[in-house]
């Protein structure tokens, strides 16, 4: 009975501490929610907590309107960019995990360093080489910032994934003549679904909430989303329904990618897709 007493009592206190982590997780959640909602002429700190008088949903058409071409922009630059990493790790996995050669071992220690360098580092280098390349200024440019900065960690999860299938069943393969690129295509490729998932993911997640790397790599036509944003909440005489609404529509991408995708990144994961 004391055991019990003191695993509820211990259960009270998990309970309390994470319900008061999801509230104060939630508060600017509420905060943006509600002046989104709101009439320009009602937002004021006086009512900055109180419910709108009248649910304005024209702030959202408005938002999404002024926000349309970086929105565009954002879902080229994530999706071609996850992509190409995601066939580039898996690659770089099969190499590392199943073709390895003398200094691979090494060459993949150096590979992973880049994971730990801040892309804030390599702003000013980076702008220099997609200067010399023509590449400055277009979404093309930062589409292949992100694919070289990701290698790293896409190519980590691929081969962990891939160091889980038996070298025995490569050896068999190998035997009844299939090469590189038939093991890689038709074998591995197709048992790789956790993996591009986790990898899809993390890359899209990454690439869609970047802002540094969009503001100062692209000229105004190609700024993402991120970009966008910051500019609804620019200026003196700031509407905060717009900025508001707009940080809604910005983050609904990638809440939809968690609610219909996170019970596989969660099964890839444990697989052992980020093992190590």
């Amino acid at each position: 009975m004391r055991l019990r007493h003191k695993l509820s009592k211990q259960r009270f206190f998990l309970y309390f501490f994470l319900v008061l982590g999801v509230l104060l997780f939630l508060v600017p959640m509420y905060m943006a929610l509600i002046t989104s909602l709101k009439d320009p002429a009602e937002i004021n700190l006086a009512r900055a907590w109180s419910l709108p008088k009248r649910l304005n949903w024209k702030s959202y058409i408005d938002a999404f309107d002024l926000l349309r071409p970086n929105f565009l922009n954002s879902v080229i630059l994530s999706v071609t960019a996850t992509l190409i990493s995601a066939l580039v790790g898996a690659v770089n996995g099969f190499v590392f995990s199943k073709n390895r050669f003398s200094g691979s071992e090494l060459i993949f220690s150096f590979l992973l360093f880049g994971m730990f360098i801040p892309y804030q580092i390599i702003l000013i280098p980076l702008f220099q080489v997609l200067r010399s390349i023509g590449l400055y200024g277009s979404l093309g440019g930062l589409i292949l910032a992100h694919v070289i900065y990701g290698i790293p960690i896409v190519t980590l999860i691929f081969r962990n994934f891939y160091d889980q299938i038996p070298n025995s069943l490569v050896e068999s393969a190998r035997l009844d003549g299939c090469g590189f690129f038939s093991l890689l295509i038709r074998m591995f490729i197709p048992l790789s679904a956790p993996a591009f998932v986790v990898v899809g993911i993390w890359q899209f997640t990454q690439i869609w909430n970047e802002f540094l790397w969009g503001i100062t790599l692209t000229r105004p036509e190609a700024n993402p989303i991120t970009v966008g944003l910051s500019k609804l909440a620019g200026g003196q005489a700031v509407s905060w329904n717009l900025p508001m609404a707009g940080s809604f529509i910005a983050g609904l991408p990638v809440l939809l990618i968690y609610i219909i995708l996170g019970k596989y990144f969660i099964r890839g994961l444990l697989a052992g897709s980020v093992k190590g």
